[in-house]
């Protein structure tokens, strides 16, 4: 497991590498959500905001994380409703959280793999209609949203709290359904059905067909992974054991 980690952390090093290789102002053209402030190209990654340094290639969270949308109430028994606000850190001084592996794999690959035509197109399809995703739809299925629906069974109004602290837009599909941006390029349909006596709870996920005009396949699967392990820390209830790890 050591290893592992430590084979992520030098992916990560080697993607800051290649970032220092980019045309950052043909970059910023491609992604108008990348911002510059000061040393950082700053954007939004669900919700949360990063900054990506400009000359070391760095990724470091540009605001202190968010209280969980629920806290346990003093009996213990039902959440009270708290609230999901990030509190932006001074300038220059970028919090000293860690980012985890995986978000920092999604913004680079984001960045390197974006392409200047590509434009989200408001056609919606599954993880396994989108272009060259069929050899990873099963681990999808098992990895992301099976896990998805045991999470979240018996939770659906933490479910729908958890949305909407993260930004989300509530759609008609479903009997909880939010569609929320991982990046404003890369927008991402949560779909959840709850279960009952006869069946268990279902879960989907919908993606602009565009998705992998802006980023590799299976980056597309870390995005949703950690979209998953977002939506759970707002909410104040575990990651079903079993799903993909972003922490």
């Amino acid at each position: 497991m050591e290893q592992k980690v430590s084979n992520y952390e030098k992916w990560c090093e080697e993607w800051g590498r290649r970032f220092l290789t980019l045309n950052q102002t043909q970059l910023q053209q491609t992604l108008p959500e990348l911002k510059e402030e000061g040393d950082y190209l700053t954007l939004f990654h669900f919700g949360k905001k990063y900054g990506i340094h400009r000359q070391t290639g760095k990724i470091v969270l540009m605001e202190e994380p968010a209280q969980s949308v629920f806290a346990v109430s003093s009996t213990g028994k039902s959440p009270a409703a708290g609230t999901l606000t990030g509190r932006p850190v001074s300038a220059g001084a970028p919090a000293e959280q860690p980012v985890s592996t995986n978000v920092r794999l999604n913004i680079y690959t984001l960045l390197w793999y974006a392409k200047p035509s590509a434009r989200l197109q408001n056609h919606w399809v599954t993880f396994a209609d989108l272009k060259d995703a069929r050899p990873f739809a099963p681990a999808f299925q098992k990895g992301v949203l099976q896990t998805f629906a045991r999470t979240f069974t018996g939770h659906s109004d933490r479910l729908i709290a958890a949305c909407e602290a993260l930004g989300g837009q509530k759609l008609p599909h479903s009997d909880v359904g939010y569609q929320i941006n991982a990046f404003e390029c890369i927008p991402v349909q949560f779909l959840f059905w709850e279960g009952d006596d006869e069946f268990p709870a279902q879960a989907n996920m919908l993606f602009d067909i565009s998705a992998t005009d802006f980023i590799h396949v299976e980056s597309v699967v870390t995005i949703a992974s950690v979209g998953l392990d977002e939506l759970a820390e707002a909410a104040g209830i575990p990651v079903y054991a079993g799903g993909f790890q972003t922490k």
